[in-house]
């Protein structure tokens, strides 16, 4: 027998109606009450995992700081939409603004369409949003994010492990008092970037000097006029800094060589992301390569398996390594003869 809304009505005990609207995406019908019905509905074959053919690549944007002003973004999504091209499936793009009166709206909306599976990329995603993901009843898979409160599939960059890595190198280049440019929009992966900076410096008994430490803005433009308003007070100085990501370096860079800091000679600076243009900068930036095209294929492939297998309970988290890439902002402290001779 074929199944209906009425035999959904028989098991469940909601109204024809309730279950139309609930199917249908239309207000009135609470969470708790469309999670059941759209249960059932799969569990009878009401409603089918095979009738997607679409990928919906939804763009999160809490304020637009990390998302708008870096050309990271431009590579991923590329990625992203040529594995959807060669798997046989459209993709369509949209925006989600947190700011939206109707955001809670859009979420639903996006989230109950069972025609489309769907990769959230959520960069500016933060642990307080997640709960509204978590009960959705389309396949997806999270893109440049992750939170271990909120279990969910996830492709991601190995942040931690890789800020450890560009600390290790200061390191072993004879560097002791290391900086952290941090960026002031707390996004998850600056989070974990920061976690790595700090186990490098521990595991080499190096203390962590929070005067080493400069909050800026995530912007290149801001995070040159914030570094030039700390150094305006003649701060304290490490030999080298981490940085969060390379707009927040290179707009701190600017503004050290207009102090007169000369990088890398009395400065040296790690960047992260590897953007074009730190090959052109002056310093070329050492910085870490992230491989953004290959990260939004993998969603896709991770995507296409959960659509496949719509009866998983598995979520699975995957960290793509970086390569840390050299160049010319870091100064060698090792051969540094001191002056008078000790």
């Amino acid at each position: 027998m074929k199944a209906s809304i009425k035999q959904i009505s028989e098991i469940t005990g909601y109204s024809p109606a309730t279950i139309s609207n609930a199917l249908n995406h239309k207000k009135g019908v609470n969470r708790k009450t469309a999670n059941t019905i759209f249960q059932v509905a799969k569990e009878i074959g009401y409603i089918s995992e095979n009738k997607i053919s679409k990928i919906k690549l939804v763009i999160y944007k809490r304020n637009g700081l990390i998302i708008d002003d870096s050309p990271f973004f431009s590579v991923l999504l590329k990625g992203v939409e040529n594995e959807c091209r060669a798997s046989g499936y459209e993709m369509v793009m949209c925006n989600l603004d947190r700011t939206a009166p109707d955001f809670e709206e859009q979420v639903n909306a996006i989230l109950n369409d069972t025609s489309t599976a769907v990769i959230l990329l959520g960069t500016e995603l933060l642990d307080d949003e997640f709960p509204l993901f978590m009960n959705g009843h389309c396949p997806i898979v999270l893109l440049d994010c992750w939170s271990s409160n909120f279990p969910m599939n996830a492709v991601l960059i190995n942040n931690a492990d890789s800020a450890v890595n560009a600390v290790q190198y200061l390191i072993k280049r004879g560097h002791r008092e290391i900086g952290y440019l941090r960026g002031r929009f707390r996004i998850k992966a600056f989070t974990s970037r920061s976690a790595g900076y700090s186990r490098a410096l521990a595991k080499n008994n190096i203390p962590l000097n929070n005067e080493y430490i400069f909050t800026v803005s995530t912007t290149m433009d801001g995070a040159y006029k914030d570094m030039r308003e700390y150094l305006e007070k003649r701060p304290k100085m490490p030999t080298a800094f981490f940085a969060d990501n390379d707009m927040i370096a290179l707009g701190c860079i600017k503004a050290f060589e207009e102090y007169g800091y000369r990088v890398p000679e009395d400065i040296s600076v790690i960047g992260f992301d590897d953007l074009p243009f730190c090959e052109i900068s002056t310093p070329r930036l050492t910085t870490i390569k992230v491989y953004k095209y290959e990260m939004g294929q993998l969603a896709v492939r991770r995507l296409i398996e959960l659509m496949k297998d719509g009866n998983s309970k598995i979520n699975t988290k995957t960290q793509v390594c970086t390569e840390f890439v050299e160049r010319d902002s870091v100064a060698d402290l090792r051969f540094v003869v001191k002056k008078g001779g000790k």
